[in-house]
This record gives C-alpha cells, sequence and structure tokens, in this order.
C-alpha cells in the first residue's frame, strides 16, 4: 500500500510540473519552440518534469526549418518532446519531376567519353528530342551516378556529340573514378535524357544545431510524419557523385601515382555532404522515434558530427530520394577525402539505429544507400528491415585505410536486407570500408543482389569487404535460409584479422 501511495504522489508531482506546450493546425510549431525556450530561460516550474510540445493532428507547412539551439536542450531529468498526434504531418515542397525522354524505357549506350573535349557522344535521339531545352543526362558509372545539365547538342548523322554546363562538366571529365568505361562496361558507359521541373523548394524541415562547447541535449521527436522535401543542387550545379551520394566539388588525377599513406592513390577528391530534410549537428541524447519519413528528395535524417548517445529506433523511411539514414563524419571540404582521419570517429560514437523500417530509398541519386555510416564508434545497427534500394543497403565505414583511425565497436546484428543493387553495382547488401577493431557482422538474413540489367561484372555480394576493411567478426549471417559461404563474401584487399565463423 505504501508503494502504491508513493507511485501515485510521484504521478502527481510529474504532472504539476511537467510542462505542455498544444499547437493546433494553423499554429506556428517555431513560435512553440520559443515558448519552450522561455521557460527554461526563466527556471519556470513547469520545466522540471519536462516539457512536452504536442503537435495536433494536420498539416504544417516550414517555410524555413525548425531550427533547435542549444537553449532548447533539456536534461536528463527534464527533457523536451516534441510528439505528434496521429495525422501530424511537417512537410515542406513536393518534390521535382523527372520525365525521361530517351529512351523511353531503360538506358542507351555512349559512343564516346572524350575526356578532353568533355563532350559524350551519342546515337543520335529523334528530332523532337533535340528540340528540348533545360535536358539532362544521367549517367550510369558503375557504384554512382552522374547528373549532366546539357548545354548543346551537336548532330552528325548518326552520332550526337553533347556538351555539358558548368561546374559538372569540369568534374565529370577531371576526376578519375568513377568514370564511364566504353569498351567492355555496358553499365558504366549507359544514359538517359530526361526533363526535370524547374523549381527550387524547401529542402530542409528541422535542423538540430549545437556547438563544440554547449551541444543540445535530451530531445525526442515521436510519432510524426516528415514529408515532401526538394532537392535543389542538381538544377544549378548538376550532380557528379564519388561514392554513397557524396557531390564532388572538386577532384583531379595525380600526376604521378601514390601518396605516403596510399601508394596505389591516384585520386584527389573534396565532396560535400547532401542536403537532409531533417540535420542533427553537435548534440548529445537526441532520440527520433516512432516517427515517418516519406517523399523526400535527398537525404532523410541526418547525424552529421558531434553527436553521441543517439537513439533512432522504430521509424519508417518510404520514397526517399537519396540516403534514408546517415551518421558521422565522411571528411567532406575542407578535407581531402581519401586522407585517413584520426580525430573523426570520437565525433559520432554511442549511436542505436533499431526496428526501423526503410523501403524504396536511393530513387533520386542510385548511389546513396538506406543506411550510411562513415568515421563512427560504438554504433549499433539492429532488427532493421531494408528493401527496394539502387545501390548498398548498410554501409559503415570510411578512408580507404588499414590505419588505426578511431573507428571500433561497430556491430550490424540481425537485419534483414533485401532488394538491394537494383541499379548499381559494386555493392553489398552488408558493405564495409577500412579498419574497425572489435566490430561484428552477425546473424544478418541478406537477399543475394538483384539482377541489375546494367552490371558488367559479378562485383555485388551479400557481405562487401570492401578497400581495407578489417577488425570485424563475421558469424551466422544467411542468405536464402543457407549460411553464406566464405566465397560468396566479396573481398577487395580486407585486412588480416577478419575473423569468419559461420555456426
Amino acid at each position: 500500500m505504501r508503494q502504491l501511495l508513493t507511485i501515485f504522489l510521484l504521478t502527481i508531482s510529474t504532472c504539476l510540473f511537467a510542462g505542455e506546450i498544444i499547437v493546433h493546425e494553423g499554429e506556428s510549431i517555431h513560435n512553440a519552440l520559443r515558448q519552450a525556450r522561455e521557460w527554461r530561460r526563466l527556471n519556470d516550474p513547469r520545466c522540471e518534469g519536462g516539457i512536452t510540445i504536442t503537435i495536433q493532428a494536420g498539416r504544417y507547412y516550414m517555410n524555413e526549418p525548425l531550427l533547435i539551439r542549444p537553449e532548447d536542450s533539456g536534461t536528463e531529468l527534464s527533457p523536451t518532446i516534441i510528439r505528434g498526434e496521429e495525422g501530424t504531418i511537417i512537410h515542406g515542397d513536393s518534390k521535382q519531376l523527372h520525365t525521361q525522354i530517351w529512351p523511353m524505357e531503360g538506358m542507351e549506350r555512349m559512343i564516346d567519353f572524350n575526356k578532353e573535349q568533355r563532350t559524350i557522344t551519342i546515337p543520335t535521339p529523334p528530332k523532337t528530342v533535340l528540340k528540348m531545352k533545360d535536358l539532362e543526362m544521367v549517367v550510369h558509372q558503375r557504384w554512382a551516378i552522374a547528373i549532366l545539365r546539357v548545354k548543346d547538342m551537336k548532330v552528325e548523322g548518326k552520332k550526337t556529340i553533347v556538351s555539358f554546363m558548368e561546374p559538372e562538366s569540369r568534374l565529370e571529365f577531371e576526376h578519375p573514378w568513377p568514370q564511364p568505361v566504353i569498351n567492355g562496361e555496358k553499365g558504366s558507359s549507359s544514359f538517359l535524357l530526361r526533363k526535370t521541373e524547374q523549381h527550387d523548394g524547401i529542402e530542409q524541415l528541422v535542423m538540430v544545431e549545437g556547438t563544440e562547447q554547449t551541444p543540445v541535449q535530451c530531445m525526442t521527436f515521436e510519432n510524426i510524419t516528415f514529408e515532401n522535401t526538394c532537392w535543389n543542387r542538381p538544377l544549378h550545379k548538376g550532380h557528379v557523385t564519388l561514392q554513397g551520394g557524396f557531390p564532388i566539388i572538386d577532384a583531379y588525377k595525380l600526376q604521378k601515382e601514390g601518396l605516403p599513406w596510399a601508394t596505389t592513390l591516384e585520386n584527389q577528391a573534396w565532396i560535400e555532404r547532401p542536403v537532409a530534410a531533417i540535420c542533427i549537428n553537435h548534440a548529445e541524447q537526441v532520440h527520433f522515434h516512432h516517427c515517418k519519413f516519406q517523399h523526400l528528395a535527398s537525404t532523410a535524417l541526418d547525424y552529421k558530427t558531434d553527436v553521441s548517445d543517439c537513439s533512432i529506433n522504430d521509424n519508417q523511411f518510404t520514397d526517399i530520394g537519396g540516403t534514408a539514414i546517415m551518421v558521422g563524419s565522411f571528411a567532406e571540404c575542407p578535407r581531402e577525402v581519401h586522407r585517413p582521419y584520426t580525430d573523426l570517429a570520437r565525433r559520432c560514437q554511442g549511436i542505436s539505429i533499431t526496428n526501423n523500417t526503410i523501403h524504396d530509398a536511393t530513387n533520386e541519386d542510385w548511389g546513396a544507400v538506406a543506411i550510411s555510416c562513415g568515421y563512427v564508434r560504438n554504433v549499433t545497427i539492429a532488427q532493421n528491415h531494408i528493401s527496394h534500394v539502387n545501390y548498398s543497403g548498410i554501409c559503415v565505414g570510411w578512408g580507404w585505410t588499414s590505419a588505426l583511425t578511431g573507428m571500433e565497436n561497430n556491430h550490424i546484428i540481425n537485419n534483414i536486407v533485401e532488394d538491394y543493387a537494383r541499379q548499381l553495382y559494386d555493392a553489398g547488401g552488408i558493405y564495409t570500408l577500412s579498419n574497425q577493431p572489435r566490430s561484428s557482422i552477425k546473424d544478418n538474413t541478406i537477399s543475394q543482389p538483384f539482377p541489375a540489367p546494367y552490371a558488367t561484372n559479378n562485383r555485388g555480394f551479400c557481405i562487401y569487404l570492401d578497400a581495407e576493411t578489417d577488425g570485424y567478426t563475421i558469424e551466422n549471417n544467411k542468405t536464402q535460409g543457407r549460411l553464406i559461404r566464405r566465397d560468396e563474401i566479396g573481398d577487395n584487399h580486407p585486412g588480416p584479422t577478419i575473423v569468419f565463423k559461420q555456426q
């Protein structure tokens, strides 16, 4: 009886002190956040049990992102919760529509890829296509795509020479990997022409932005649908990528192969991060639970840098143009991407990605992935169901290096990955890079790669240990109802401490 009385009094105390702010349809979520911020500034008693911003059912258009600052932080005893009722939708603008003009289905093959003239020669399209303005060429490049705005098409009988706008023309023809290869590489030399709606729209819905000295802390988003964002970059700059959907902003081939940390390295590249609908930067204990992410044109949810002890649990991702969940640094500019870095993994750690469903991601940028983790440590990816993606399913690691960079203790456990590598290859249901001591790939169920129509080799695997992967224990992973054999796992110069034990 005494215990029941104690629980009752604690419940009454929580109800008295917990503050709730209710947002009705047509009202501003920004204003509700400001109200919560002022309660914390003034040490209002309603903060003592935590603050809940309850967003009632309805559609809430974000003409600018909801910007969450360090002053909006909660504490472990007084968290901030932003929750939706059933039917709560935070949205921007519908993403741009693409219309494939030629060929009407599938892809056509190039005749020539001329690095010196910066042109691509193709079979001459129909006259109706040649008269069109604002065309884009989408180029298949093995593990990536390029989107190139067409500048001019010069007809020479059955052949047409195509030139492109800047900056994508320079980037496409100067960087060495990946590029189309004409002879013997049908996939990498395939292309299509399309028209895209020429309009900019809202790209970001929520930005959690702390500082290195004062991170945003103790916030939870739950039961909210995030819907409809655009991807404006290709309209203005094209989109030439290195890997994983990362746009190149500068790249070139070394005059002499090899650098101290990579004796066979020939390319230099600087990349930027794809825009994300929801981006978290400099934060601790910022969680997303029971949310829906849908109809988003680029990355859906991005935990960028200086983030720790966060969870992404029981969410649904559908119709995502780029990567569904991105975590950790990928050595974006001003860093050169191929150099190993030892300060980045500690800036993204303790992230739990569990029980999420990801279906139909990467449908704008085929080279993006479902779950993408760069320089990270102490990350757990468990019990997620991934399907219908155009490149890899789960990717962990960056840097292409055997060096000890701080990436460690990353675990990919009990996930289902199926219907992947639909368009590109050099892919894996589970894909890893670089040395990650005390890490594991265990108890996953992975289908065989989709028979991608433009792949030119068999470099698609259930598990792909790409450049310098090391430190992993691989155990009890299955495909088609049986254990995956060692000879079915893709090897690209893995390290010496890989442990393979299938029970």
